[in-house]
């Protein structure tokens, strides 16, 4: 069967909202019934957005700390504190830019965004997505009773590339990676270090339907897509490698 995609629309919400809830009600407006082996996925903004995760930033006291990234990244000393308080690790930045890596995923300003959140407040990446993603699994399970896959997703700019693609941030219910290592390729070569990323390349197929902007399409449902289930939790680091084995944070670090 070929691969299907659905967008599915919902309405702006302002406050917490039970996640669930909402997804089973905009399906039944799309006339769609998860079915076994379905991925829905599900933008982070609309996670963190039933969390309340929305900080207006105004409000929020600057660190010393936060002064002097501010002053060397030329950003606002609220919106550094923020990045600080998300971040795992800082490795620099640009002017209006710090480079951060928060529970495994490198990105912008740890993730932080003003888009779609209401004028002088920023969105912030959910808390625990996957926790998150599991509870959803099971919820879909038990109330219709099909074994479906969670990806919650983000869009993010790609090295020395304009646009940007989607990357799942949490996930459950599928298998993350696809290992390739031993088969062969066209001509009988074996391939020593290929992992197919199923869940990042299922996470740009719904950017693409989701869209940048004013869409109000927060999920999508993509159908015959061929991944495999699983029942296992998925664990945070597993779509992840370390930062010493990653051809761009190593290769930046070089000079010539």
């Amino acid at each position: 069967m070929p691969l299907s995609v659905f967008p599915i629309k919902s309405s702006p919400k302002t406050k917490r909202f039970d996640l669930f809830e909402s997804l089973r009600s905009d399906l039944q407006n799309e006339g769609l019934t998860p079915q076994n082996g379905d991925v829905i996925s599900i933008s982070s903004k609309y996670v963190a957005n039933s969390q309340d995760r929305i900080v207006e930033y105004d409000k929020v006291s600057p660190s010393l700390e936060a002064t002097t990234v501010a002053s060397k990244f030329h950003i606002k000393p609220e919106i550094a504190e923020i990045i600080i308080r998300e971040s795992d690790v800082i490795f620099g930045g640009i002017p209006g830019f710090v480079i951060t890596s928060s529970d495994y995923i490198m990105a912008p300003n740890a993730g932080i965004d003003k888009s779609n959140a209401k004028k002088g407040a920023v969105i912030l990446y959910p808390n625990d997505p996957y926790v998150v993603s599991e509870q959803l699994r099971r919820k879909f399970l038990l109330t219709y009773q099909v074994h479906v896959g969670i990806i919650i997703i983000d869009s993010r700019l790609m090295p020395a590339r304009s646009g940007t693609v989607g990357v799942t941030i949490a996930c459950a219910g599928i298998e993350p990676l696809s290992d390739l290592r031993g088969q062969k390729d066209l001509y009988g070569n074996p391939l020593k270090v290929t992992l197919q990323a199923v869940a990042d390349d299922l996470a740009s197929i719904a950017n693409l339907k989701m869209g940048e902007g004013a869409d109000a399409i927060p999920a999508v449902l993509i159908r015959d897509a061929g991944i495999t289930l699983t029942d296992r939790r998925i664990q945070e680091n597993e779509m992840a490698i370390s930062y010493d084995q990653c051809v761009y944070v190593r290769g930046l670090g070089t000079r010539i």
